[in-house]
């Protein structure tokens, strides 16, 4: 089991910021369309992390056109050119599904504040 954990741990992308739930995050993701690639990027809240080892994933949440869009993302995807941290979020829970139910300005999460 040692072996199967030590393979786990040298998969794990370590190069990502430290984010958590209620972070607003800027993922930069590969999109292949035809025999080009490009990079298009997912801004959002984090509403969940979800996992652990090479099944870890996390969920971000964004409202385009007021309509809210969720995308999961595994943290081991090479799919995933890079994550940019925006801002930090002060929140209470770990899964912040309660947000789908909210709009408006009650879908908004303070930010941290550094004193």
């Amino acid at each position: 089991m040692d072996r199967l954990t030590e393979i786990l741990n040298n998969q794990r992308s370590s190069e990502f910021p430290q984010f958590k739930s209620g972070d607003k995050i800027n993922v930069h993701v590969r999109v292949v369309e035809g025999n080009k690639e490009r990079i298009q990027q997912y801004q959002g809240d984090v509403i969940a992390i979800k996992g652990s080892g090479a099944g870890k994933s996390f969920t971000v949440r964004k409202v385009t056109n007021g309509v809210g869009v969720e995308r999961i993302f595994p943290f081991n995807s090479p799919k995933i050119a890079k994550i940019e941290l925006v801002r930090e979020g002060k929140v209470r829970r770990a899964k912040l599904y309660y947000l789908r139910n909210l709009s408006g300005k009650a879908a908004r999460i303070k930010d941290k504040n550094i004193h």
